[in-house]
């Protein structure tokens, strides 16, 4: 099998409006700080969805996050055994780099790339 769907995000400008949106709408809670780095969303204002309020507490984990100056989007992370080796890989078949690698090597390690279509696809792992 391949590299598994491992995080996703929802990104905007008014990032408590947005969780409280899906926490009523898919009965999600968050447990609110930081992201990884202060270029997925601002500081104290990214909420990480609860996996414990999904049902039987399987999940993909993801965050709701952003704050003013942040562009709204949606991303999927895919996890990767190397984020560097994977933003490389991606340049090298058509893509482009557009963040990372960010975070902390040994714990989290994130990137983003565009796809040749200009989608925006993020990947993650420890290195």
């Amino acid at each position: 099998m391949g590299q598994p769907v491992v995080h996703f995000e929802i990104i905007g400008r008014n990032p408590e409006r947005l969780r409280e949106f899906y926490g009523e709408l898919f009965g999600w809670r968050f447990h609110t700080g930081d992201a990884a780095t202060e270029q997925v969303s601002a500081p104290g204002q990214y909420g990480f969805v609860d996996g414990s309020t999904t049902g039987d507490g399987t999940v993909i984990t993801g965050g709701v996050g952003g704050g003013p100056g942040f562009d709204g989007h949606v991303l999927f992370y895919v996890g990767v055994p190397n984020v560097e080796e994977a933003l490389k890989k991606a340049e090298s078949l058509g893509g482009k780099r557009r963040m990372g690698p960010e975070g902390t090597p040994g714990t989290l390690v994130v990137g983003r790339f565009t796809d040749p279509e200009g989608n925006l696809v993020g990947v993650a792992g420890t290195a």
